[in-house]
């Protein structure tokens, strides 16, 4: 009998689709194995793409504090079907798995596909993952999820240049090179090398044993930690609570708010960011150790 495994995501611009179609191309491969079934979550009403920068802006309340917008329903062959494995891509919006993540981890689909499933997650973003990925083992614990891997793939370009590129790209679309700047997100390279990750997680799975999975792929380059934007993280993370309770709470001065907001993102991005860096540079050796335990838990699937 065939194994049954979901890929299941969100996309708007495709990077994400083409990263897990490749992760589960190894399981395609072996078509008399396995089944693989693709479910690209909906929304009742979507986002547009590009994005015109105020609505890009306005979202930021409701995905940081994780208020979920109203999924379609999944196709019958997904509600109908228990899967042995769940391949589960999704992206990051303000530090915060996005809202059609969100939506449907609290939708009332989401226990009946994820439960006593093993999962492996699955990331397409900037560089900025790793505690997202806290809050998301967070739901996939509540939804009775066994995590058994992560994959993490980031624009390798230094933060300063990956923001202009993003932005660029959410705002009109563009991902190519162009002028100064190279191409937005994950390179086309490590796209089309993730296969290697599938091979990796199908090896473990047909062997029915996940324990070595999560570091056999960090070994080969699944999960890269930086340090110092572990700590923008925590900053921003408090900073972010603070700016979207106060926009929910003032409705009727929110498009005001957002303005504010967007003007102090770019300032704390260009400005407060480095600022944290020289002090994060000059206590590495003090907080070596620390550092590296806390590296060692954030490539793995555990949760504090």
């Amino acid at each position: 009998m065939k194994k049954n495994i979901l890929v299941l995501y969100y996309t708007q611009t495709g990077q994400l689709e083409d990263i897990v179609k490749n992760i589960a191309r190894p399981f395609e491969n072996k078509n008399e194995e396995y089944e693989v079934t693709y479910y690209n979550i909906r929304l009742k009403e979507d986002f547009p793409f590009p994005w015109p920068s105020d609505v890009f802006f306005n979202t930021f309340p409701e995905s940081y504090l994780q208020i979920p917008s109203e999924i379609l329903p999944p196709p019958a062959e997904v509600l109908n079907k228990k899967f042995d494995l769940i391949l589960f891509g999704y992206q990051v919006w303000y530090l915060t798995p996005s809202i059609p993540t969100i939506s449907f981890l609290k939708s009332k689909y989401a226990a009946d596909i994820l439960k006593d499933t093993p999962v492996v997650t699955i990331s397409g973003t900037r560089n900025m993952w790793m505690l997202s990925q806290e809050k998301l083992k967070v739901y996939l614990k509540d939804l009775k999820t066994q995590l058994v891997g992560n994959i993490a793939l980031v624009d390798r370009h230094d933060n300063y240049t990956s923001v202009l590129t993003i932005l660029r790209w959410m705002t009109t679309g563009k991902k190519e090179k162009s002028g100064m700047l190279p191409a937005a997100g994950v390179s086309e390279e490590e796209i089309a090398g993730s296969g290697k990750y599938g091979e990796i997680i199908e090896k473990h799975f047909s062997q029915d044993n996940f324990t070595g999975l999560q570091p056999e792929l960090v070994k080969n380059g699944a999960v890269e930690i930086r340090p110092f934007l572990v700590r923008v993280e925590k900053v921003g993370n408090k900073i972010f609570t603070v700016w979207s309770n106060l926009i929910i709470r003032k409705k009727e001065k929110r498009p005001l708010l957002i303005k504010f907001f967007k003007v102090y993102l770019m300032a704390a991005i260009w400005i407060i960011s480095p600022i944290v860096l020289v002090p994060h540079l000059l206590t590495t050796p003090l907080f070596w150790f620390k550092r590296k335990k806390q590296r060692e838990y954030l490539q793995g699937i555990n949760l504090k």
